[in-house]
């Protein structure tokens, strides 16, 4: 194991029994963050989890991008409301 790597002080066993606010303490003692900080970035990700679309609800439009054989752009785009009748898989990756 690497030398900066930590290792966890609880097993998952005991992190899955612990209450939310034994979890942030665990959360905040192995960050190099600040409670403040963690705080916030929690109450980001709750703001966030509001308007994530959820499972079986209709998916919001958007224009991709079209990939040929080599992986690179053809120039063609799809919107996503223009399949709306059929079945759709998504395949999502990167570029870099």
């Amino acid at each position: 194991m690497s030398e900066d790597m930590q290792t966890s002080p609880v097993t998952l066993k005991q992190y899955t029994a612990m209450s939310m606010p034994q979890r942030r303490r665990v959360w905040i003692d192995i960050s190099d963050i600040t409670e403040e900080e963690f705080d916030a970035y929690m109450d980001a990700q709750k703001a966030r989890e509001a308007v994530v679309p959820r499972v079986g609800r209709e998916a919001p439009d958007f224009v991709a991008d079209v990939l040929g054989p080599n992986r690179q752009r053809t120039g063609e785009q799809v919107k996503l409301s223009a399949l709306r009748g059929g079945p759709v898989g998504l395949i999502f990756g990167s570029f870099t």
